[in-house]
């Protein structure tokens, strides 16, 4: 056991403020850490996150295009380069980061970041793979998403989630799990409070997504996975719970909507 038996269901560990300490960080993680999901972003960084969960027993994988990576995609054949990915590599246990952005005007039309979402929700569905999902200002779409277009029995997690109370109540109905990060700090943030309080025991993760949103007290700083001690103590707090029961909570939710980890 870690000693802190939590996992960070979110990470971006191919970062470049890693580059100069990333094998200390990693060995500090070792000790601290059940597990951590690093992402991908694009191909380079998928097949980064893919030789990290290769090379440390708690480090597991997803690979996927982010929204704001899309102009990235050179053509149709970026879809069988993820599925080879996912499928040589056990230790791939979802496809993320993907979905929706459109809060960043340089990045691709609606159109075209809605087609990239449904290509790789389908991929996870042939694959029987959970989706990691980026929404960005685009909380209406992202919705009716789910309602119509997603494969019916597709797993998921809103990660970093910033809609309203309302729409997470909607993705509960179907399942849906919702991770809470370093914003769910933040004194200002009162509707993503309001959100972890009321998410359902079963259907919460927490994450840093590090190195961005660094929890209080330390805005300001470079994020890592051990920072998640801190959103769990703060969780604890606003479900009015104890840090145990979070970590425990949290722990088993992870290991049940990514199956494959250990």
């Amino acid at each position: 056991m870690s000693r802190l038996g939590i996992i960070d269901t979110h990470a971006h560990l191919d970062d470049g403020r890693f580059a100069a300490d990333r094998q200390e960080v990693l060995e500090r993680l070792g000790r601290d850490m059940e597990a951590v999901i690093t992402q991908g972003t694009d191909y380079e960084s998928s097949r980064f996150a893919v030789a990290l969960s290769e090379q440390y027993d708690f480090i597991y994988a997803a690979v996927g295009w982010h929204p704001g990576d899309l102009a990235g995609i050179r053509d149709e054949s970026y879809i069988g380069e993820l599925e080879q990915l996912a499928r040589e590599h056990e230790k791939v246990v979802a496809i993320g980061e993907i979905g929706l952005d459109y809060y960043w005007k340089e990045n691709e039309p609606r159109e075209v970041q809605l087609l990239r979402l449904k290509q790789q929700c389908d991929l996870a569905d042939r694959l029987d793979l959970p989706v990691v999902i980026h929404d960005r200002e685009a909380h209406g779409d992202i919705l009716d998403f789910f309602r119509k277009e997603a494969p019916k029995n597709l797993r998921a997690v809103f990660h970093c989630y910033s809609g309203s109370l309302e729409m997470a109540k909607e993705l509960w109905k179907r399942g849906i799990y919702l991770g809470f990060g370093g914003s769910s700090t933040y004194k200002n943030n009162k509707k993503v409070r309001e959100v972890l309080a009321a998410c359902p025991a079963e259907l919460f993760l927490l994450e840093t997504d590090c190195p961005y949103l660094t929890p209080e007290p330390y805005r300001g700083r470079r994020n890592d996975p051990s920072m998640t001690e801190l959103i769990a103590q703060n969780a604890a707090l606003v479900r009015g719970t104890s840090f145990a029961e979070i970590a425990a909570q949290s722990t088993k939710n992870a290991k049940v909507l990514f199956n494959k980890i250990k």
